[in-house]
């Protein structure tokens, strides 16, 4: 039997999984239960389990020849504040969770994968390392894993994500950058505040905050090469007490993302010399403090690419593979690709006949899972694959 055969035999339990973890979603750093039963679907396969007394998520290692690569394969597993929409009979169990971003998806693929190769180990040619990975949707939670040199020895890694924008049955690895850079900030404009009736007496931060949101574009129009995408988003504005208060502290929370690696890196200080001296020149102050920074998600191993493309094309033939357009979203993964040679792929959900269209964080975002299995499939050819040589490494 073929490992796509066993793959595809596996699909029930990878769907099953699957619905576990959607009913049961956990938000960034509170995946305890999520951690508890991955490891119990684990343990009996013969992983040898790590888990962390201060962090959620665990790793789990299957040894095989001592003096073979190794090869990490990820997944993330925190759910989303959303109340879900879908209707599904499998919808979330807890009010104001939801995984609508394909966590779900990607453990239980994950899980698949990691059946797959438990039944090679006695003929496996390296080791393969399984991360499930606390906090994605925070911004930063793989650095917790790089803090902690989790992953010294892995020569390369792989990961997968759901895709809304290609169609479902279909696979992309696409070369080159996929998904942009992001950088977290908080902005916080201080002021002096006063009676609404003597304003002069005051030194407005709300002014000065809207001067800010304001001359932040001119780093998008006039600072950035226009040919070069950039986005500067304020999510939130903050401040204020009573209608009659002249404000005295503002805080604007927000992301920058880019596909320039070069921009990526300088547009913080560029933001810093635009709000502090603009608050300045309205008689108020501005600190700017970097929440997180994921770099851009890029497939730049063209070697290691091609053999992940090959794995696809071994598994299901010439068909699968699609090429998906570049997304101005952002993955936590690029942390690690900046570490080890890496590649990312996605799975497509998109499904116009069921009405599937429902892009990534819609309280309507619900792919179906019978497809699951070409994931896991994927995952497991591609460790093995790499193990036995390809890779270019």
């Amino acid at each position: 039997m073929t490992l796509r055969d066993e793959a595809e035999q596996l699909s029930p339990y990878i769907r099953e999984m699957r619905r576990h973890f959607h009913r049961f979603g956990e938000l960034s750093f509170h995946e305890e239960e999520t951690t508890r039963r991955i490891a119990e679907e684990l343990a009996p396969l013969g992983y040898t389990i790590e888990t962390f007394p201060d962090y959620y998520g665990l790793i789990a290692t299957l040894a095989g020849d001592p003096a073979g690569r190794t090869v990490l394969l990820r997944a993330d597993i925190d759910a989303l504040p959303l109340r879900e929409e879908t209707g599904a009979d499998f919808a979330s169990e807890r009010p104001g969770v939801m995984h609508a971003c394909g966590h779900d998806c990607h453990t239980a693929m994950l899980l698949g994968a990691a059946k797959l190769l438990a039944a090679r180990r006695r003929a496996l040619p390296g080791t393969v390392k399984l991360l499930f990975q606390s906090a994605e949707e925070s911004g930063h939670g793989m650095q917790y894993y790089l803090d902690h040199d989790c992953f010294a020895g892995v020569d390369a890694a792989f990961g997968i994500h759901m895709s809304a924008d290609i169609p479902k049955g279909t696979i992309a690895v696409t070369r080159g950058p996929l998904m942009a850079s992001c950088t977290d900030f908080r902005c916080i404009v201080r002021g002096v505040s006063a009676h609404g009736s003597t304003p002069h007496l005051g030194q407005d931060a709300i002014v000065a905050a809207s001067s800010i949101l304001l001359n932040l574009q001119t780093l998008v129009s006039r600072r950035n090469n226009p040919l070069h995408p950039l986005v500067m988003t304020i999510g939130t504005v903050r401040g204020g007490k009573q209608f009659n208060i002249i404000c005295g502290e503002v805080t604007m929370e927000g992301t920058i993302r880019s596909f320039d690696r070069d921009m990526a890196r300088r547009a913080p200080e560029l933001f810093r010399e635009i709000a502090e001296n603009t608050a300045k020149a309205l008689g108020c102050t501005a600190e700017l403090d970097v929440i997180s920074f994921e770099p851009v998600t890029s497939n730049d191993h063209d070697a290691l690419t091609d053999a992940a493309r090959e794995a696809a094309v071994s598994l299901f033939g010439e068909g699968i593979l699609a090429e998906e357009p570049r997304s101005m979203a952002s993955e936590d993964f690029s942390l690690l690709m900046e570490k080890i040679p890496a590649v990312f792929a996605k799975v497509g959900a998109r499904d116009e006949a069921s009405g599937m269209t429902w892009p990534l964080h819609s309280d309507h975002f619900c792919p179906d899972d019978s497809v699951l299995w070409h994931g896991a499939a994927l995952h497991a050819q591609f460790a093995l694959d790499v193990l036995a040589g390809k890779g270019g490494l």
